[in-house]
């Protein structure tokens, strides 16, 4: 049975939480709007990284961490574009570990597990976003990733080869990352007493007090947009998306 269709979707003691993270303040666009915000085939990053959830059965609600100056735009998104699931917008924090934790802070207390993501992962499917929840209902973590296909080099600081890495079992790290909220809680608590913040994603939280992440193998086109040459890739991929579901029709 495929896991989008799996009946751990329908059991209340699965209801999950998406946590979308939309704080960053795009500096590697350039430009004064924030990528977010910036049009995929005519529509906000953003609004389709939030449908992606809206339309997935096993999301229940969904809080989004922003700078404050975007709330009113994104209160336009969640009207055009029917984003019934939204709870709320909290104010980003500092660093990604402050914003998932001021968004996490926020779900409603039946929640028993949370879906943390990139605003700006805005070609996740719904069948990705539930094969990653499902997984962590069995094993309280899971992660989006992608496996390593090139060819992996350590270097020095200046560039210089110290060897080639093994690439066998090495993944990039994607979202959504989903967690059992205990587990969650438990690992930010942990963090937190450790005075460590310098986290590049979820899943390090969870590493760092023991807890193992299992990862769920998603799609490359699940890019991270960053640079504008990515808004005409992942435009590309729209496009090409819509030609293969009208093909099909």
């Amino acid at each position: 049975m495929p896991l989008f269709n799996s009946p751990f979707l329908y059991k209340t003691q699965y209801k999950t939480a998406a946590l979308i993270l939309a704080a960053g303040n795009s500096t590697r666009m350039g430009g004064d709007i924030s990528k977010q915000f910036m049009e995929v085939d005519g529509v906000p990053v953003l609004a389709l990284t939030l449908m992606a959830y809206q339309n997935t059965p096993r999301i229940t609600e969904i809080v989004v961490a922003a700078r404050v100056e975007d709330f009113d735009e994104i209160a336009k998104i969640r009207e055009k574009y029917g984003i019934s699931k939204l709870r709320q917008v909290v104010a980003g924090g500092k660093d990604r570990r402050e914003s998932a934790e001021r968004a996490f802070s926020k779900i409603s207390d039946d929640i028993r597990y949370v879906a943390i993501a990139d605003g700006a992962r805005c070609l996740i499917t719904p069948e990705e976003i539930a094969n990653v929840c499902v997984t962590a209902y069995r094993h309280r973590a899971a992660s989006a990733a992608q496996k390593v296909v090139g060819t992996v080099k350590r270097a020095t600081p200046r560039g210089a080869v110290i060897e080639t890495v093994d690439r066998r079992n090495l993944w990039e790290a994607q979202t959504p990352q989903v967690f059992h909220v205990a587990l969650y809680t438990a690992a930010m608590k942990k963090l937190k007493e450790s005075g460590y913040s310098a986290v590049t994603d979820d899943n390090e939280i969870v590493e760092r007090m023991g807890a193992k992440v299992q990862l769920v193998e998603c799609s490359k086109q699940n890019m991270k947009i960053t640079t504008p040459e990515d808004i005409a890739i992942a435009t590309a991929i729209l496009k090409m998306r819509k030609q293969s579901k009208e093909d099909r029709a």
